[in-house]
């Protein structure tokens, strides 16, 4: 079996583009991979068509080879781009694997530990704040205006089975609601990044109002990214401690500030979605930076990332998928997050376009607020290829 063609399609999804590399044989079997071209990897096509070029002709079953010449290739600049574009790869030659053994791509990985993966409803209220003027025209769901819309919204993520959500600051002080992000240059506050009580009441508000709506069985997880220093991430889990999250989601490249913070608060903290490989990992175990590490299976490869999370299982550590992908990532994520033994609970967007099952050709099974594990050879489903190239990216 020879690899014969690689390729990258690109669908409109709505406020987003869904990206996916198609990997083809001569004998006809094809993997496939999700990735995502925005949020700072603008260009990754360009580099998953320029590493992948020198694969044409290579069997694409030793996929470890593959990915070690990959590695060093790219070993000068390692990281970044040219690590998601050898993820996007990896992903794909796995996908290819599992299906010429006639297997579920778990089983490639020891099996499954679990059949069933809890989930949290990811970007709850803010996608609806963020792109308020379409979400009802793309996704069928109302716009959230005010913390009584919030508290509506919690009310329908227990209604709809789940037993968490994840939001993040959503403030109501200006001409109309919007997702505090100034760590991503979307709000007020940027390049400072400094923390004020406005803030902190903003985000103490929201959560108690979701917090009402959804229930006691419903967990609450806050995701703050880069937004707030060191000071600021303290001052503000210190105000949230009587909520009672699950956790605070934080991101800082230095493990000494984070094993700070998590030693200073009673929050649980969970972080380092942004790192890729052993080698990033390594030091925030050592230092016992979070009480959940967050990995990414479409950045870093499903074959590191387990890895990694066999790291983590080393020092106590628990493990969740960073997945705010299409189906197919999802798909990805539920495959690791399975075969995983040191698994905390599985991220998932609930909120998205109408159109979202027709870009593979089995949607994952959600039942009661967890995912199914799939059960058919690869990851369980295709890219409905013919969908997808009549629906081109608007932008």
């Amino acid at each position: 079996m020879k690899i014969e063609k690689l390729e990258t399609l690109h669908c409109d999804a709505g406020w987003r583009v869904f990206s996916f590399l198609k990997i083809t044989t001569d004998e006809g079997l094809v993997g496939w991979s999700e990735f995502m071209e925005g949020y700072g990897a603008k260009g990754l096509a360009g580099v998953i068509a320029e590493l992948g070029a020198g694969l044409i002709g290579q069997d694409p079953r030793p996929v470890e080879r593959i990915t070690a010449l990959l590695y060093a290739a790219t070993r000068q600049a390692v990281g970044g781009i040219n690590q998601q574009a050898i993820a996007a790869i990896e992903n794909a030659l796995v996908d290819i694997k599992a299906k010429a053994l006639g297997i579920p791509v778990y089983e490639l990985l020891g099996g499954p530990v679990r059949n069933r993966l809890e989930l949290y409803w990811s970007h709850c209220g803010s996608y609806r704040v963020r792109y308020a003027d379409r979400i009802k025209e793309l996704a069928g769901v109302p716009p959230v205006t005010s913390l009584t819309d919030l508290e509506l919204l919690g009310a329908e993520v227990a209604r709809r089975g789940f037993k968490g959500l994840k939001t993040n600051v959503i403030r109501f002080d200006g001409a109309r609601p919007y997702v505090h992000a100034p760590g991503f240059n979307q709000a007020p506050g940027y390049p400072e990044l400094n923390i004020d009580k406005s803030i902190i009441a903003a985000a103490v508000a929201q959560l108690s109002a979701l917090q009402r709506g959804a229930g006691p069985s419903v967990g609450l997880h806050l995701d703050t990214n880069y937004n707030y220093k060191t000071e600021g991430y303290l001052r503000l889990a210190r105000a949230l401690e009587p909520l009672d999250l699950v956790w605070l989601e934080l991101d800082t490249y230095d493990p000494a500030a984070l094993a700070l913070i998590r030693q200073s608060v009673r929050v649980p903290i969970a972080s380092l979605e942004s790192l890729y490989g052993r080698r990033q990992y390594l030091p925030f175990f050592e230092q016992q930076t979070v009480d959940v590490a967050i990995v990414d299976v479409a950045w870093n490869g499903i074959l590191e990332s387990v890895k990694v999370a066999a790291m983590a299982e080393a020092f106590e550590i628990n493990v969740a998928p960073h997945n705010f992908n299409g189906h197919l990532g999802s798909l990805m994520s539920a495959h690791f997050c399975a075969a995983i033994p040191n698994f905390r609970v599985m991220e998932i967007d609930i909120d998205d376009v109408l159109w979202k099952d027709e870009i593979v050709t089995r949607p994952p099974v959600i039942e009661r607020g967890e995912l199914v594990l799939p059960e058919g050879p690869g990851w369980g489903a295709e890219v409905n290829e013919a969908f997808v190239r009549a629906h081109p990216p608007r932008r």
